[in-house]
């Protein structure tokens, strides 16, 4: 029996809130806004169009990202483990929710341990950048990383989120030099994601200077984590606050197109309400090398592998065919794919 503690016991409240209630934020992601030209005459064959990268020494077989989401809970745990399997069958990369629980509690690490189930995929720890403000060091980041064999480290920067929690930790002031040393000194990649809200423009080029490899804009149009939090919270008040910011945020696509405008030369990934793989294939086409879901991946996982399995077969093809449709043939020539974008789209 895994112990609860009081964060594996918010990861669970989490996982359930997601499940079982309309987290959505109140804005799209943008990406309606934008569709490729049509190509009648692809002159290649569909099977011929090839999906697959190399990222930080990893072969990725397809530009999907199975998104951080959780760990340090039983449930989180078979979470985990179905999502790794799928995503070593199909060639993903996954991250792992925040291993803070792990980190504080040692007992938590198997609920984040996936690599026996996925020894070939390309893997991210994962910790919130604000911990570097409450005692975590350089040698808690290696931690993390070591804990599930990792390739590289997401720090997640999460600041609505913890300024709405009861329990938040909100000192922010003075993180960005401690992001750096990481960056400088940790041996493995540092990635740097928002958690639904986007960065900015001046957020990235600050990242860039401290060194991180990459950034995952992670922008608003899916899952809002202030309406998560408010299902969380008892008092009236404090989850009239947090019902307040359903409409926070910067638009995955707008994030996107500012973030690549900004640090040109940076590794991208997008998430974010991405909704399937022609979402996808857009933000690559708008900068991104891998196009990053969660709750789609949450969904099925709860169900089975074989559930799993089938929406990463469905977002694969819709990708492929988006590319075929497009007239491209691989995921360089699919990021100088022109866009036309619709000015007066309007949500419904």
């Amino acid at each position: 029996m895994i112990e609860v503690s009081p964060t594996s016991s918010r990861k669970d409240d989490h996982i359930h809130v997601n499940l079982e209630q309309d987290v959505s934020s109140s804005l799209t992601t943008g990406l309606q806004r934008f569709h490729f030209i049509h190509q009648a005459l692809p002159e290649r064959d569909l099977e011929q169009v090839d999906l697959s990268q190399t990222l930080f020494n990893r072969q990725v077989q397809a530009p999907i990202l199975i998104s951080s989401m959780t760990g340090g809970s039983e449930e989180a745990a078979r979470i985990n483990q179905v999502l790794a399997a799928a995503a070593q069958a199909t060639g993903l990369a996954m991250g792992l929710g925040s291993q803070r629980a792990a980190i504080e509690t040692p007992e938590l690490a198997p609920t984040f341990q996936v690599r026996r189930y996925a020894p070939d995929i390309l893997l991210f720890a994962n910790l919130g950048a604000i911990q570097l403000n409450y005692g975590y060091t350089l040698e808690h980041c290696q931690r993390a990383v070591d804990m599930i064999e990792a390739d590289a480290l997401i720090l997640h920067l999460n600041a609505l989120q913890e300024a709405i929690q009861p329990e938040g930790n909100t000192r922010f002031g003075g993180l960005l030099p401690k992001i750096e040393a990481v960056c400088r000194r940790l041996p493995v990649p540092v990635v740097v994601k928002e958690v639904g809200w986007g960065i900015s423009a001046q957020a990235a080029r600050m990242l860039a200077s401290a060194g991180v490899a990459a950034i995952d804009v992670a922008g608003a149009g899916g899952t809002s984590w202030s309406q998560v939090e408010m299902y969380r919270l008892s008092d009236p008040n404090q989850a009239n606050v947090a019902a307040a910011f359903r409409e926070w945020g910067i638009p995955t696509a707008q994030s996107l197109i500012q973030v690549r405008q900004a640090v040109p030369d940076l590794l991208l990934f997008a998430s974010g309400g991405l909704r399937d793989g022609i979402d996808i294939a857009k933000c690559i086409a708008l900068g991104a090398s891998l196009g990053g879901m969660a709750s789609l991946f949450l969904k099925a996982a709860a169900q089975s592998e074989n559930s799993t399995l089938g929406v990463i077969h469905q977002l694969k093809r819709e990708i492929q065919i988006a590319m075929f449709a497009a007239g491209v043939g691989n995921l360089a020539q699919l990021k100088k794919a022109p866009l036309v974008e619709d000015i007066h789209y309007a949500k419904d």
